[in-house]
């Protein structure tokens, strides 16, 4: 499931990404890496506060929906 869809306050293990090398790279500079926990601390229909390794880290609902999580 895209982590774009996943409810405030849950976390999930992130499996997979979609999109092109570049923007996977991206991903993982700041710290988006597969078998990595995250957690969704908030958001609205643009964004999202996600806690990765530590760090809160501001996403678009865009790039979001690029990483996929664990059910």
């Amino acid at each position: 499931m895209p982590l774009s869809m996943v409810e405030r306050g849950e976390s999930r293990e992130i499996t997979d990404f979609r999109g092109q090398e570049e923007m996977k790279r991206h991903l993982q500079d700041l710290g988006f890496v597969k078998g990595e926990k995250i957690r969704v601390l908030g958001g609205n229909p643009g964004g999202m506060i996600l806690m990765v390794k530590g760090v809160k880290v501001a996403l678009n609902r865009a790039l979001a929906n690029r990483i996929i999580v664990a059910d």
